[in-house]
């Protein structure tokens, strides 16, 4: 299945739609991974904290496709926010990879508290100039974290990978991201636990257009112009997920999944001005 592209600020191509890894692991992960990569997924997102970097990387090689056709993200945790610390993360992620370099990598969250975000982004800038990661972002970054990085270091975020989803669609960083020339990426795309699949205005969709509720809120996400990264260990559903590009939502369908939005829509409250993930 052919996947399109978005071209970044840094003249770099995104899947526009990839394959979330957490919380997979051990062997069933690997399994998945290739599954996945099989369906035709080609962007595949992980993180140190997701713990399985070593399977992303085993199920990349295990796949048989050229490491060219794949591109791989992780991202950085809070604890290792300081110039020298963000450094020494990347290299371990490539390391528990088994990769040469990373297409994507990100800061995971601001953790402003700590206040050390600018330092991490300086040492992705830094690493990006010396090949190790091809391009850098950031996920959970409001405004004010975006604009901060970018008047101290000149330099713009390819993406922003936010929480959002039917509950909680994100329009006011949606339109952030995209005055700054920054591509949104979308975190629990579906809505976890939370899938809005009986909504009549999902449901309804899904009827009109002879396919799933899933396929439904996942071309809400496309026609956004936001990455999606679903994940399933179903070869079914990977196929599903990935099976959204034939079929369009009406501007009234659009609007209508749009303003499911909840003010409490989050999943767990992860607001970044105040959670902290270490």
């Amino acid at each position: 299945m052919s996947i399109p592209t978005y071209t970044l600020n840094d003249g770099s191509a995104l899947p526009a739609i990839g394959f979330g890894t957490y919380p997979l692991k051990d062997d069933e992960a690997v399994g998945t991974i290739v599954s996945a990569i099989e369906a035709g997924y080609r962007l595949l997102d992980t993180a140190v904290n997701y713990g399985n970097e070593h399977e992303v990387g085993e199920g990349v090689r295990a796949s048989g496709l050229p490491r060219e056709e794949l591109y791989v993200a992780s991202k950085i945790p809070g604890r290792d926010h300081g110039y020298d610390d963000a450094v020494a993360s990347v290299h371990g992620s490539l390391e528990r990879l088994g990769l040469e370099y990373l297409d994507l990598h990100l800061i995971h969250w601001p953790n402003p508290s700590v206040d050390k975000y600018v330092e991490a982004w300086r040492a992705l800038v830094d690493l990006r100039e010396q090949g190790l990661v091809r391009s850098i972002g950031v996920s959970n970054f409001t405004a004010a974290h975006l604009d901060r990085i970018i008047d101290e270091t000149g330099v713009t975020p390819t993406v922003n990978q936010i929480e959002l989803h039917p509950y909680f669609p994100q329009v006011e960083m949606r339109e952030v991201n995209e005055s700054r020339g920054i591509r949104t990426e979308s975190w629990s795309p579906l809505g976890k636990r939370q899938a809005p699949f009986a909504e009549p205005a999902v449901a309804d969709a899904a009827a009109a257009h002879d396919v799933t509720p899933g396929q439904v809120i996942l071309r809400w996400q496309v026609q956004l112009g936001s990455v999606p990264i679903p994940k399933s260990a179903t070869p079914e559903r990977q196929r599903a997920n990935l099976d959204v590009f034939g079929f369009e939502l009406s501007d009234a369908e659009m609007a209508a999944i749009t303003a499911l939005g909840r003010p409490d829509g989050r999943l767990f409250g992860g607001d970044p001005d105040t959670h902290e993930e270490m």
